[in-house]
């Protein structure tokens, strides 16, 4: 991550201008956060492929997106599905941002920053069934397009875009690391605006990983309930738009939050199992870099999978941390509803942390039946809460001790 401090009253203040959704919740921040608060499920029979041989059947499938409503029929035959919902994303977050890319100064000084797990992993789904099943003809020029870069270049494409573009592959905590980075570029006057968040696509190859682990519900995801079974693998794409104030300011622009800081540590106590010393120095980091204090926190999206070892590390991470405040503090997860969408997770938490300080409104944590004295936090029970919001954090965790935090604030 660059290097520039945080602390240096000369930098920039990075906001929120825009947000775009592609989830099984809706398409469209504003029919996500609808079914967030009402406490919807999104998650529903598999169709993407045949589950007849697994003993999981559930997923938090996008079963309703159409790409040919953001981009021509012919485009789509030559992007993975996960960079179809990223551009998708990209272009509903500028379109509620209300950018319109009319100048070159716009797309000089435009980067794009995506998280992602599994990046574009279909296309070897459909060579297996090509090769091994000879279920239909494979196109060999997608190939082209299986790298994960691809998912940031083709967004940059989609807008003539010509700056920066990465992609990031710290797995279920990269949408948290892609955020950073964009922070890190506006803030150090290197971008005036970034695109960023995270995609991934129902994948195959994913579920089945996760089934060889035992780590997947048999039909629902609780975090935090003392007899939680585990997650469910989900997909989509969230995308933030972020601008210096300054230009915000320019374009009156609708502020939905601003960007404090973040906070990162890769502790690799383990490929599979979370570290609690791991998970509370992101906390911390991202507290010290943002000059927040602990007592200033009103909510944590928290990354919740609701699998036993990981809500119960991250429960024991938010008690480091935030000591006897932590109970009057909501810690939510909304993966209860959407499932785990991997690289698109924090992207949509982060999100969901934007509309909760724009409304004051925390959305829940479904499915809860029974409360865990191992996680021991006010985890917003099945239905949403009227708070007004000041500071709140986006928290992620992923495979191999990735952690990443970022903070929140309502803007003034």
């Amino acid at each position: 991550m660059n290097k520039t401090s945080y602390n240096n009253d000369s930098a920039r203040r990075v906001v929120v201008t825009g947000l775009g959704v592609v989830s099984s919740l809706g398409i469209g921040c504003q029919e996500f956060w609808k079914n967030l608060l009402a406490g919807k499920s999104g998650i529903s029979k598999i169709t993407a492929f045949d589950t007849s041989q697994y003993d999981r059947h559930y997923g938090g499938e996008v079963k309703d997106f159409d790409p040919t409503r953001f981009m021509s029929r012919k485009k789509t035959q030559y992007l993975g599905r996960a960079s179809q919902m990223a551009i998708a994303a990209s272009i509903l977050a500028l379109k509620d941002g209300k950018f319109f890319l009319r100048k070159k100064i716009d797309r000089d000084r435009m980067g794009v920053f995506v998280g992602t797990t599994a990046g574009e992993i279909q296309i070897l789904e459909e060579l297996d069934d090509y090769k091994f099943k000879n279920r239909r003809k494979f196109n060999s020029s997608l190939m082209l397009v299986y790298p994960a870069s691809s998912l940031s270049v083709n967004v940059s494409l989609e807008h003539k875009f010509n700056n920066r573009s990465y992609v990031f592959p710290t797995a279920c905590a990269s949408g948290n690391y892609a955020l950073g980075y964009a922070f890190d570029q506006i803030r150090s006057s290197k971008l005036d605006y970034a695109l960023a968040g995270g995609a991934d696509a129902f994948s195959r190859i994913v579920f089945t990983g996760f089934g060889q682990l035992y780590a997947i519900a048999p039909g629902k995801c609780q975090p935090f309930d003392k007899n939680r079974q585990g997650m469910i693998p989900g997909e989509g794409a969230g995308m933030l738009l972020l601008e210096s104030l300054e230009t915000a300011r320019k374009r009156r622009a609708l502020i939905y939050a601003e960007v404090l800081g973040y906070g990162m540590s890769c502790d690799a106590y383990d490929m599979i199992k979370p570290a609690v010393v791991g998970i509370s120095k992101a906390l911390q980091k991202a507290l010290k870099n943002s000059r927040v204090n602990a007592d200033q926190v009103d909510y944590i999206s928290a990354h919740g999978t609701g699998t036993i070892e990981n809500d119960m590390a991250e429960c024991q991470a938010i008690n480091r941390v935030f000591g006897k405040r932590t109970p009057k503090i909501p810690v939510s997860s909304i993966k209860s509803m959407l499932g785990h969408t991997m690289g698109a997770g924090s992207a949509f938490g982060a999100i969901a942390c934007c509309l909760a300080i724009k409304d004051g409104h925390i959305p829940p944590t479904i499915n809860h039946e029974k409360d865990d004295s191992k996680c021991n936090i006010d985890c917003v029970p099945n239905k949403s809460q009227r708070k007004k919001l000041k500071i709140v954090l986006n928290s992620s965790q992923a495979f191999g001790g990735n952690n990443g935090c970022v903070l929140f604030q309502k803007f003034s």
